[in-house]
C-alpha cells in the first residue's frame, strides 16, 4: 500500500502545466512562423531579436542570455549564418571571442516576425484581465527565482 508520501497528485502541481503550456505556445508560435512564410525556429528568432536589442554581442553573452550552453549556441549560430540571417565577427581585441551581428537579411526577417509575435501575444492574454496577466507574470518570476 503506498503511503500518503509516495502519492503526487500531478494535476495539481504548477510544473506538468508550465510544461504543457510551454509546448502549446510553442507549437502554436512554429505554426505562426511557417504560416508567414518564415525560415526560423523559437530560438532563431529569439536571436534576432537579442540582436536587434543588441546588435554585435558576444556570443558567450548571448548564450547567458538565451539559457543555452555555449556548443548548442553555437550550431543554433551556425544554422542562422547558413541561412543568412548572421554573422560572426571574431573580437579586435580579443580573438577568442566572437561578436554577433544582424545581417540586413536578419534585420528584415526580424521586422516580418513583429506581427507574427504580436498576433502570439494576443492569443496567449486573450480573456485575461490586466490585473490577472500581472499575477502570473509576478508567479513566473517567484517560480524561476526558485532555481536560482
Amino acid at each position: 500500500m503506498k503511503s500518503e508520501d509516495d502519492i503526487i497528485d500531478y494535476d495539481n502541481c504548477i510544473a506538468p502545466w508550465l510544461g504543457k503550456t510551454v509546448k502549446i505556445v510553442d507549437y502554436h508560435l512554429q505554426e505562426l512562423l511557417n504560416a508567414n512564410a518564415l525560415d526560423l525556429t523559437k530560438e532563431q528568432m529569439i536571436v534576432l531579436k537579442k540582436l536587434h536589442e543588441e546588435d554585435g554581442i558576444n556570443q558567450n553573452e548571448l548564450a547567458y542570455l538565451m539559457i543555452r550552453n555555449k556548443s548548442s549556441l553555437t550550431r543554433l549560430i551556425s544554422k542562422m549564418e547558413k541561412k543568412g540571417y548572421i554573422t560572426r565577427k571574431q573580437s579586435v581585441s580579443d580573438k577568442r571571442i566572437n561578436k554577433i551581428f544582424l545581417t540586413s537579411l536578419g534585420k528584415s526577417t526580424f521586422q516580418r516576425t513583429r506581427p507574427v509575435i504580436k498576433k502570439m501575444i494576443n492569443t496567449v492574454e486573450a480573456n485575461l484581465s490586466e490585473s490577472e496577466k500581472k499575477l502570473i507574470i509576478q508567479t513566473l518570476q517567484k517560480i524561476q527565482t526558485n532555481f536560482i
